[in-house]
């Protein structure tokens, strides 16, 4: 009974995201991942109520550096992850798929890695045959910077409209058709 017990608790937790539990990422003590709920199809935000995604800048998993202006002009995706977390690895492989879809239709795909080392974050890309790119974010400063949006919660994600607007705020892993439906709507929409 009690091995039953914990095989449905360890089931329940990797139906749901992970979070630091606060609406922040405490950087300066290690802040710490855990799960919570998430929203099962996040929160799409109305044109005239967007607001101007924060500016962030970091070195990605490639070593390259990055700029979030480089996503301006394009609808973007952008994935907070870790090796670590449960959802992420049956999420990840599914944003792959979409990112195959509609990567050459102005849709840019920007994974967040927090709390990882290079040597996993690379090896997780690796195994799920990741090709866009991620942030290295391991004290989890990108994460502070989305402080108004859910950032804090692994995985998350968040979409930019055309104007670098935050168009849509997912808290735990997303489903495609979702993801597939507010990327619809975001390309069609005029700029």
């Amino acid at each position: 009974m009690r091995k039953l017990l914990l095989v449905l608790a360890a089931g329940a937790l990797a139906l749901t995201g992970c979070s630091t539990g606060s609406d922040q990422v405490d950087v300066n003590n290690g802040g710490e991942f855990r799960f919570v709920e998430g929203t099962p199809r996040g929160d799409v935000i109305p044109p005239d109520e967007r607001a101007a995604a924060p500016e962030f800048s970091g070195t990605l998993l490639d070593g390259e550096p990055f700029a979030s202006d480089e996503l301006g002009g394009d609808v973007a995706v952008v994935n907070f992850w870790g090796s670590w977390c449960g959802p992420c690895r049956v999420e990840s492989p599914e944003f792959q798929e979409v990112y195959a879809e509609v990567r050459d239709e102005g849709v840019q795909f920007l994974g967040i890695n927090v709390k990882d080392t290079d040597q996993l974050a690379r090896a997780f890309e690796e195994r799920y045959g990741i090709e866009f790119p991620s942030l290295d974010d391991p004290r989890g400063e990108v994460a502070l910077a989305f402080r108004d949006y859910p950032a804090s919660a692994v995985p998350s994600t968040i979409v930019l409209d055309r104007q670098s607007r935050v168009a849509a705020v997912y808290t735990g892993a997303v489903e495609q058709q979702d993801l597939r439906d507010v990327l619809g709507m975001l390309t069609a929409e005029e700029d």
